[in-house]
């Protein structure tokens, strides 16, 4: 008799502990392969029509090489390298995907900065695009509001330089390894 690789049930609710242990096993298989995904998620940002002065890789690039130059915490450079990876697969919602993808791994304080970076970043364009400038004033009394101010000042409406030498996603992988490699939701407890 072979052993199962998929579990048989139709419904959930029929679903057997044998059933249970099986998908338990192949999603922690799935789950050692999350760096990659998650790194290809980084390259994706080399994609697409883009009319930045530089490629939204490069920015994201040169995001996490000033936050590990100012030296930042791992969590912190990770964050920054991941900010964007929503740009090509939810771009109306790119912050909420990168968070998404961060959440388990990240103190919540991160989370919630890349979360709604977008509309902090506004402050920076959006009046020359008809938009409101202010958008980031609704979380004005968030007691991460002047944390995501900071990171939208020092880590991304400045990382568009051309002449600005970032380091290679390579030299990143080891941190989104350290974060990738975390018990899921266990940074939470830190801020």
């Amino acid at each position: 008799m072979s052993t199962p690789t998929r579990a048989t049930y139709r419904t959930m609710a029929e679903g057997t502990a044998e059933d249970y242990a099986l998908i338990s096993r192949a999603e922690a298989a799935n789950n050692a392969g999350l760096v990659p995904r998650v790194l290809t998620l980084v390259e994706a940002l080399a994609d697409g029509e883009q009319a930045y002065p530089i490629s939204r890789l490069d920015h994201a690039l040169q995001s996490a090489t000033r936050a590990f130059d100012d030296g930042r915490p791992v969590d912190y450079v990770v964050a920054a390298l991941l900010h964007d990876i929503g740009d090509t697969y939810a771009p109306h919602a790119h912050g909420a995907f990168a968070a998404a993808v961060l959440a388990p791994y990240v103190p919540e304080r991160l989370a919630w900065i890349v979360k709604v970076h977008p509309e902090f970043q506004q402050y920076y364009y959006a009046p020359h695009m008809g938009g409101v400038r202010d958008a980031r004033e609704k979380y004005r009394d968030h007691q991460w509001f002047d944390d995501c101010v900071e990171f939208c000042e020092k880590y991304d409406q400045n990382c568009f330089d051309s002449s600005f030498e970032h380091r290679p996603l390579e030299f990143f992988r080891p941190m989104v390894e350290e974060v990738f490699a975390r018990e899921p939701w266990s940074a939470h407890s830190a801020t």
